[in-house]
């Protein structure tokens, strides 16, 4: 989701909900205050559009399935409420309240990584999404060359990160048993010319490079 264009301030988490529930356009909330989205580009959608439609045709017959960002995801114990661009439920999907459009319990979470948001996304956003036990994998996508960042919690609690980058390689989502071509995630995206040289040889790298 694009940065916050306008804000509210002193709200209650109650009285958020029940401005959203009624509200044209969304907004996050977090401590108080409530952040209204603006749009995204023309890369963002696409990006978003296609890895929905692979995760779709993929997930198909598993116990997992994918969600957009018209549901709200609450992460209780840090009080953000937030729509991820897209999310990953295996099993029963569980619900903040009797709306059912609060989802609590994600296993995966992506982001479509956007000039305005990526430092949010990959530092304050992944600290709160964190606090989440049922989240296992967060997946950061880039618009403006083919690299995805996987970051995934190990056995112990702890993150691991992996990186898949060039349009030859595949992105495979580690808590799901899905694989998907980057040439389809980036099916009509365009990119700068000098983003596709930094990103010639494709390949999977993965690291120890680890976040509590």
């Amino acid at each position: 989701m694009e940065a916050a264009q306008q804000r509210r301030r002193g709200l209650t988490a109650e009285e958020y909900l029940a401005i959203e529930r009624g509200a044209q356009w969304k907004s996050e909330y977090y401590q108080g205050e409530m952040f209204a989205m603006a749009g995204g580009s023309e890369a963002h959608n696409r990006l978003i559009v296609n890895f929905t439609g692979e995760l779709f045709g993929r997930l198909k017959g598993s116990s997992c399935f994918v969600n957009s960002s018209d549901l709200r995801v609450q992460v209780s114990k840090s009080g953000l409420y937030t729509y991820p661009d897209l999310t990953i439920v295996c099993g029963e999907s569980q619900f903040a309240d009797s709306f059912k459009d609060t989802l609590t319990n994600p296993v995966v979470i992506i982001e479509v990584l956007s000039p305005s948001t990526e430092a949010y996304d990959r530092g304050e956003k992944f600290r709160l999404y964190r606090e989440l036990p049922s989240l296992r994998e967060y997946v950061l996508v880039s618009q403006d060359r083919p690299v995805v960042d996987q970051f995934i919690r190990d056995e112990t609690g702890g993150w691991f990160v992996l990186l898949t980058q060039g349009l030859e390689s595949v992105l495979t989502l580690q808590n799901c048993g899905v694989s998907i071509p980057m040439q389809a995630l980036y099916e009509n995206v365009e990119f700068p010319s000098e983003s596709i040289q930094n990103t010639e040889g494709g390949g999977i790298d993965g690291s120890s490079s680890r976040t509590t």
